[in-house]
This record gives C-alpha cells, structure tokens and sequence, in this order.
C-alpha cells in the first residue's frame, strides 16, 4: 500500500529518474536518425518554454513531463532505416536497463531505489512505445509505426512536400500540395507562408519549397513527431 513514507520515493521517480530515461529513449531515436544522415538534430525534454540548451539539448520549464526530438528529414528512406529509427527508443531503453542489472549483479553499483526505479519505468517505457497502438491526439506509437511498415503502409513515412509559389501573371501567391494542385490563393506572401505551414505541420513528415522566379528553395521542414 502507497504510504506518508513512499511519497519521497515518488518524487524521486517522477523529477529524476523518468526525465534521464526519456532522455536515453529519445537519444535511441535520433542515434540512428543520425546514423541515416539526419541533420539539425535535437532532443526536447520536458514542455513549456525553453530554460536551457546546449548542442542537441533543449531542457523546457517543465522537464519532467514529455519529451520528444527532431531532426530534418533522413536521406535514407528505405523501410529497415525508418524501423531502426523508430525501434531506437526502446533499443536504448533496454539496453540501459541490461547494463544498470549487470553493474548491480556485479556490485559494481549498489542495489537501491534509484536503480530499482530505473530498470522498472524504463520497462514501462519499453512497453507503451513498442506496443501498436494510438496515443491521445492521434499520434501512433513507435510500435504501430514499426507495424505498419512492416505491413508495407510506407505513408505512415511518407514526406510530403508542400510549395508556396509566386504566380506573377495572376498577381498572387498560390500554395500547392504534394501534387502540385492549388490549395489556396492569397494576396500577401505572409498569408500563404503562414497557411503552407499549419498544413504542413499538420501532415508531418514535411517540407514546404518556397518558389519564385523558376528557382525552389526549401524554408521549413518538419519531421514526424513526437517520437
């Protein structure tokens, strides 16, 4: 039964040792993003605004509840790259939960809380992202991501490409979808940067190509998250 006595032991769990497991399950994510040639990676962890940053961390004010990371689009797209991303979390999970049980085994670190807390929520974790499913808010887990791949239903990665194109002899700037069919016109640049990105925030994975005078130029890119 949970007691006055356990509420420390809580407080542990919840602002020390879930935020370092999120930080290796994310880290097992953008490790082989990286090793698939991503770019601008990063690692939030945590919500709400940033406090602190440095290389690839971004610590939020809230750090204990959330995390997730980004990185622009990989060059290798095949199906097993986007497997090993997405199985990378749990990878590092586990593999930290083996090595924290083999130094406990061999008194390398000492049998307590902290280490018990440790191998039981990175199991935890290990569980709800492998397990096939959606999360609030629509997001599928890594393991129904995996699943689907495995199924052959490459759109769940699918990167679409948004533009936001100048049309001088209708005097208007047209953003046009993966297709290159017409969304929606508007009169100002601001306007039709603005709606390119609620839409492409909106189907990650993403890009959207700025287009004027023959030439293209990608301005934004939004990879598939959270992760």
């Amino acid at each position: 039964m949970f007691g006055i006595s356990d509420i420390p032991k809580f407080l542990l769990a919840f602002f020390l040792v879930l935020p370092v497991i999120s930080i290796l399950h994310e880290a097992g994510h953008v490790f082989f993003a990286w090793l698939m040639g991503a770019k601008n990676i990063r690692i939030i962890v945590g919500s709400g605004k940033p406090v602190f940053k440095k290389g690839l961390l971004e610590v939020r004010k809230f750090y204990f509840w959330y995390g997730f990371c980004s990185f622009e689009n990989i060059k290798r797209k095949e199906k097993l790259a986007n497997i090993l991303i997405f199985s990378g979390g749990a990878i590092f999970n586990l593999l930290s939960t083996i090595a924290v049980i083999l130094l406990v085994e061999n008194k390398v670190l000492e049998a307590g809380m902290v280490t018990y807390q440790f191998t039981y929520f990175s199991m935890y974790y290990i569980f709800f992202a492998l397990l096939p499913m959606l999360y609030p808010g629509g997001y599928p887990s890594d393991g129904k991501i995996m699943l689907d791949l495995i199924k052959g239903k490459d759109e769940v990665i699918k990167e679409r490409t948004y533009r936001v194109l100048w049309k001088p002899e209708e005097e208007e700037w047209q953003v046009l979808d993966q297709n290159k069919e017409v969304i929606a016109g508007h009169q100002g640049e601001d306007d039709a940067l603005e709606e390119a990105r609620k839409i492409a925030k909106k189907h990650r994975p993403s890009r959207i190509l700025y287009c004027k005078d023959g030439e293209e130029k990608e301005i934004q890119n939004y990879p598939r998250i959270p992760l």
